[in-house]
């Protein structure tokens, strides 16, 4: 019957440790998460940083000013 008694104990003791285990686990994860999103908006910050010193050859040409065009009815051309 001891047996059964050292069976039981040491199922705790790997209860205690998967618990601290998970514990850690949670905090480090938490920890990752927050570096991440940190790094992101950082990364946010500075692309746009970036783009308004140079923008790209398509940004420059999407703030251009588009062409004026205008309709002209064929029958107020004047044949001559």
């Amino acid at each position: 019957m001891d047996w059964l008694w050292v069976i039981a104990g040491s199922g705790w003791l790997l209860a205690v440790a998967a618990l601290a285990t998970a514990r850690r686990v949670g905090r480090k994860l938490t920890q990752i998460t927050e570096q991440y999103w940190e790094l992101k908006y950082e990364h946010g910050e500075l692309k746009a940083r970036v783009r308004a010193l140079a923008p790209t050859p398509e940004e420059a040409e999407a703030a251009r000013p588009a062409p004026q065009q205008t309709f002209v009815p064929l029958s107020s051309i004047k044949r001559s």
